[in-house]
């Protein structure tokens, strides 16, 4: 009775471990076969990433040493900073663009394939990219227009914005303000717009206008004017200077002046010559008057 009991305990337990062992052998199996299949394949994507991450650290480094080579290259021509800038950034967008392409092809992807997606997205990508190519218009027309160059003053007449030119890219002008804040301005606007070049010019006409009383002595006033004209070193004395009556206002006889100075003097002289005027004339006992009202009560 025990005996045939334990046979057949025995015989179940054994059916079990075949039955597990089977299933084991088989699972193993499906995976063996699965990695069969399969890990070439991802063994070739692995060498295609490796091969593609391969030509992008070549491919920077082509970049770079071409960009090198054209912007030495510009520099020997002589050519506007603002040329060597326009073209450097857009030879980098071309370059890293040719090797993008050239990447999406190694890992598989046909030419043709994606010569039928840019073509089929083609009305797509222009309009969402209709103000980057406006500003790339605008910054081959300022390159080949020069209405300004990097190192100008310029102030954009659409919102007034203005500052000394820092770089022009293919997209966009990045001016520099007095006060050392970075405006950047698209290429369109600046095309497009009216604009002011304050230094375009080696030389910058001087125009101040100062007001005296009525009451005081007007030749008097001219002399002092035109003597502190002469004893500004900064103003260009083989340039004609004028002072003269510029206008007789409600409560101020108003006198005007006018001199060449080198651009890079405007402001200097400016302050200095202001400053001049106010002390000069109260020690001179010439009144600078400001508005009044009289009113008569009855």
């Amino acid at each position: 009775m025990n005996y045939n009991l334990l046979t057949s305990s025995d015989l179940n337990a054994a059916q079990i471990t075949s039955e597990v062992t089977e299933q084991v052998v088989t699972k193993t199996n499906r995976w063996i076969s699965f990695w069969n299949e399969h890990v070439p394949d991802l063994i070739s994507f692995g060498v295609e990433i490796g091969f593609s991450l391969l030509i992008f650290f070549v491919g920077r480094f082509l970049i770079r040493w071409i960009r090198r080579i054209v912007r030495r290259s510009i520099e020997r021509s002589s050519a506007d900073t603002g040329v060597e800038q326009f073209i450097d950034s857009l030879l980098k967008f071309l370059l890293y663009t040719l090797l993008l392409f050239i990447i999406i092809q190694n890992l598989g992807v046909p030419s043709t394939s994606i010569a039928a997606v840019i073509a089929s997205a083609g009305v797509a990508v222009s309009l969402a990219l209709q103000e980057s190519l406006s500003n790339l218009a605008g910054g081959i027309q300022i390159l080949l227009l020069k209405p300004f160059v990097v190192g100008d003053y310029i102030r954009e007449d659409n919102k007034g914005n203005e500052g000394t030119v820092e770089e022009i890219h293919i997209f966009y002008t990045r001016l520099s303000t007095i006060d050392k804040k970075v405006i950047i301005l698209p290429n369109g606007l600046l095309a497009n717009n009216s604009l002011t070049n304050v230094t375009s010019n080696d030389f910058r006409l001087l125009e101040l206008k100062v007001g005296i009383s009525y009451s005081a002595d007007l030749k008097k006033a001219k002399a002092i004017l035109e003597r502190l004209l002469r004893e500004e070193p900064r103003i260009l004395t083989e340039e004609e200077h004028v002072v003269f009556v510029n206008d007789l206002a409600d409560s101020a006889v108003i006198l005007g002046l006018r001199a060449q100075v080198k651009t890079e003097n405007y402001w200097p002289t400016r302050w200095k010559l202001l400053e001049e005027i106010k002390l000069t004339f109260d020690a001179e006992g010439i009144e600078i008057p400001y508005p009044q009202m009289d009113i008569h009560m009855r």
